[in-house]
């Protein structure tokens, strides 16, 4: 998963490291299958119907965040910054972290316990350069949506660098498709990892991550509101706080007809 481009300095500052490597991710592991065990999860990530209440939204873990900043001030465009240039770093640095949240648990997105991407009833399917549709396993999706994006945000035409160049004037479009992508990739962590997630102890760090993406995607409307309707429940409690951006627009009345149809129109 991008390995080259997740060592950044804030990235290692968002998710830590441990000091006794070696010891640590032994006991990681150790907690992580104890929890897998204890799962009853399906293969695909969905639970059984028994199983339906959504651990990530219970109180004790909603409540973890890893800073009380206010998101709300801090996504809005600052005075005399170009939009473009504040869309383009922001949404750099949103790739890098959620590639690298999702690289945490990596290991338990396989072919076989994920084979399909899906978040909540909802399945996502990739559309290749020609518009072919297709059904791929939820690390094939998430690989694609990581090396895609990777190309765009490294090349020189679409996100420039350089003094004196120009964005495309397809540039808010490039990167509203790039924040549905990272949408998805998020839904799908909290969806069918989150137990993972849990037992390595960055549920705080997913939480802060969501919703200063959410807060963002909102103050520069990226997102369709019919498009991460599915994850209103988490939404409303992560971001309808003094945090901010909190309208709830579709909070409850898109949120089960989008449970029951193909995103990835």
């Amino acid at each position: 998963m991008l390995g080259d481009h997740c060592g950044l300095p804030t990235d290692r500052a968002l998710l830590g490291q441990p000091s006794k490597t070696g010891f640590c991710c032994k006991m990681v592991l150790q907690a992580v299958s104890k929890v897998l065990r204890k799962s009853k999860a399906k293969p695909n990530g969905k639970k059984p119907a028994g199983e339906e209440k959504k651990m990530y939204l219970e109180p004790e873990h909603t409540k973890s965040r890893i800073t009380d900043f206010e998101f709300k001030e801090l996504v809005v465009l600052p005075r005399e910054i170009d939009l473009n240039e504040w869309l383009a770093s922001n949404t750099t640095t949103f790739f890098h972290h959620i590639n690298l949240q999702y690289s945490t648990i990596s290991e338990f997105c396989t072919g076989e316990t994920c084979q399909t991407m899906a978040v909540c009833n909802t399945q996502y399917y990739w559309y290749d350069e020609r518009g072919k549709k297709v059904k791929c396993t939820a690390p094939q999706y998430v690989d694609f949506v990581m090396s895609s994006v990777q190309k765009l945000v490294t090349d020189e035409d679409v996100f420039p660098t350089k003094y004196g160049r120009e964005f495309p004037s397809s540039f808010e479009a490039l990167v509203k498709k790039i924040c549905r992508h990272l949408f998805h990739v998020l839904g799908h962590i909290y969806w069918a990892h989150f137990k993972e997630t849990l037992a390595l102890e960055l549920h705080g760090h997913l939480n802060t991550l969501y919703a200063h993406f959410i807060l963002f995607t909102r103050e520069f409307s990226l997102l369709d509101p019919k498009e991460t309707a599915i994850m209103d429940d988490l939404t409303e409690v992560l971001c309808s706080s003094p945090t901010g951006g909190g309208s709830g627009d579709g909070a409850s009345g898109g949120a089960s007809g989008a449970q029951n149809h193909v995103k990835e129109r």
